[in-house]
């Protein structure tokens, strides 16, 4: 079980913010923590878009989170949302997450050129989507790890289809019960995707569909306990 803590938009550059955060999830069990590496040009037309530069992945904080990540001992990776990105992160991290936006044109048997050269890395993918992976000629390359999500923030329980789970090797949760993933994970997910936040009360900006570090403990604790039963069956 890789269980993967999205920090996204929640630390708004807040190096001693992010290092409580870290410290506190690997403490509840989670394997590693994903960031976002977007630029100005992208989010220029967004209305918080001076929030958002400042959770952005750059050459200006890149060094200290990786200080951090080392520090605490949790690994971390990203998603990059532009080409020049793939350039920065390469030497820090050991894989890769590409969106769900993304994913569709590996999903159509297509490429663009972040694609191309996130491949040419060689290290794993991660990828989201409610499509079903098999129609994808992607779907046997074992680099390539894809998990089931639905692109809603945040999205209600009844609109996860959970049978899909067989289809993929994880989950990316947009919904804001942990059953969702706790139930992704007994039926087989092996990658767990979760937004986090260190605090369900402050103005974070996926708060909605984060869970607070209680929570996440909480939910850790709940698939060892299944994973423990199913193993004593």
């Amino acid at each position: 079980m890789f269980i993967v803590g999205e920090i996204g938009v929640n630390w708004e550059g807040d190096f001693e913010l992010l290092e409580k955060l870290l410290l506190n999830l690997k403490k509840s069990g989670c394997n590693a923590v994903k960031f976002q590496a977007y630029n100005m040009e992208m989010i220029k037309a967004h209305p918080l878009k001076d929030r958002l530069i400042k959770s952005a992945i750059t050459e200006s904080n890149i060094k200290k989170i990786d200080e951090i990540s080392k520090k605490i001992g949790i690994e971390w990776f990203c998603t990059p949302m532009y080409l020049e990105a793939v350039t920065l992160l390469e030497p820090f991290v050991n894989r890769y997450k590409i969106r769900e936006v993304d994913g569709r044109i590996l999903m159509d048997n297509k490429t663009s050129p972040l694609i191309d050269r996130i491949m040419k890395t060689g290290k794993e993918i991660i990828i989201s989507s409610n499509q079903n992976p098999v129609k994808s000629k992607s779907y046997t390359n074992k680099k390539i790890k894809w998990l089931y999500c639905i692109p809603k923030y945040p999205c209600n329980l009844d609109e996860i289809d959970f049978q899909e789970i067989k289809n993929y090797d994880g989950y990316s949760n947009h919904c804001n019960h942990i059953i969702a993933p706790l139930t992704a994970a007994i039926l087989g997910a092996n990658i767990i995707e979760i937004h986090v936040t260190v605090d369900k009360n402050k103005n974070f900006i996926d708060n909605a569909v984060s869970f607070d570090v209680s929570e996440v403990k909480e939910l850790i604790r709940l698939i060892k306990l299944a994973k423990k039963i199913k193993t004593s069956e």
